[in-house]
């Protein structure tokens, strides 16, 4: 990890370094940011998502219910899907 002031960064000079340093920036020697590489492979949707506070909450929810009251079967799931598939006693698909 290296820590750099915001006036003496560069994005240019971060191009620069190992794929795997990250820079802390700082403002007057608070860090205010985080410049961090992206592992080979890793789209950026799923780091941002990775990184959200209320999405990693909204999952440690889901974990805690589960552990508590347990699953869904999966046939369970797939007869509740096809429940709602059907539409007045016909299925929403158009025929082929």
């Amino acid at each position: 990890m290296r820590t750099v002031e915001i006036t003496e960064a560069s994005l240019a000079d971060f191009g620069r370094t190992t794929d795997e340093e990250t820079w802390v920036l700082t403002r007057k020697g608070k860090p205010v940011a985080a410049v961090v590489p992206l592992r080979p492979g890793m789209d950026p949707e799923t780091f941002t998502l990775s990184h959200d506070a209320k999405f990693i909450e909204i999952i440690n929810r889901s974990w805690s219910n589960y552990r508590e009251k347990g699953g869904v079967p999966l046939d369970e799931v797939r007869r509740r899907l096809a429940a709602k598939r059907t539409v007045r006693g016909r299925s929403r698909r158009k025929p082929r």
